[in-house]
C-alpha cells in the first residue's frame, strides 16, 4: 500500500475534519496542474500516507472528469487507494491479459511549497475499478516519497474492505496481484484502521 485517498469537496473542510478525528493536522501538498485538484497529506508510515484531495478552486475546470469521482462525490470518505509498483507497463499488460483493464500509464506532477517538483507515473486514477476497492498503481521513480514530509503521529494498523459481491472484487485483486481482505457488506467501503493521538479509529 502506497497511500489511501480521502476525497471531499473542500480541502480546508477535510483538513479540519481529519484533524478532529485523528488529532493531527494534515499539511498541504500542492496542486495537480491540469487535473483541477489539490491535496494535503498525513503520514501513516515510513513510506505510506493518507491523501486528502478535493477540487482546486484556483484552477480552471479540467477537460475531463476529476480524479476519483470528485465531481459526483456526495459525502467525504475513503474513495480508493494506491499500490506502489515498478514496471508499470508490464504490470498493465499482465493485468489486461487476465481481464483487468488498468488504462494507460500516465505521468503526474505537483510542485511542493518550497518549489521542488514532485513527479510520478501511475495508471489511470479516474477509472474506478471495483467501486474504488481495486487500487491504481503508482511509481515515484527518483522523486522523494511524499510520506517523508507529511505530518507524523498516525499509524495504519489494518486495511480491509466490504462489498456486496466480495468474490468479484477478490478476482479483480488477484488479476492485479494485490492482496486485500474483502468481506460482505451492504455497500462498497474501504476501511482503514488507524492508531492516532485520539485513540484507534476506523476511516471508511
Amino acid at each position: 500500500m502506497d497511500h489511501l485517498v480521502w476525497g471531499g469537496r473542500n480541502l480546508d473542510e477535510e483538513i479540519d475534519r481529519l484533524e478532529a478525528l485523528t488529532g493531527v493536522r494534515a499539511a498541504r501538498g500542492g496542486a495537480h496542474p491540469g487535473a483541477g485538484t489539490h491535496n494535503a497529506l498525513l503520514r501513516l508510515g515510513a513510506a505510506s500516507y493518507l491523501e486528502l484531495i478535493a477540487p482546486d478552486p484556483a484552477q480552471a475546470p479540467p477537460a475531463g472528469p476529476r480524479w476519483f469521482g470528485l465531481d459526483d462525490l456526495t459525502a467525504p470518505g475513503l474513495v480508493t487507494w494506491a499500490a506502489r509498483a515498478t514496471d508499470l507497463e508490464r504490470r498493465v499488460a499482465k493485468a489486461r491479459e487476465a481481464g483487468l483493464d488498468l488504462g494507460e500509464v500516465r505521468r503526474g506532477q505537483r510542485r511542493l511549497r518550497d518549489g521542488e517538483l514532485l513527479t510520478w507515473r501511475l495508471t489511470q486514477p479516474e477509472i474506478a475499478r471495483g467501486d474504488g476497492l481495486v487500487p491504481f498503481l503508482i511509481d515515484w521513480g527518483e522523486s522523494p516519497h511524499p510520506a517523508e514530509r507529511a505530518p507524523a503521529g498516525i499509524a495504519l494498523v489494518a486495511l480491509g474492505a466490504e462489498h456486496p459481491d466480495p468474490p468479484r472484487i477478490r478476482r479483480m485483486l488477484e488479476q492485479l496481484g494485490v492482496e486485500l481482505q474483502v468481506s460482505r457488506g451492504p455497500t462498497p467501503a474501504l476501511i482503514a484502521t488507524l492508531d492516532t493521538p485520539r485513540g484507534r479509529i476506523a476511516l471508511r
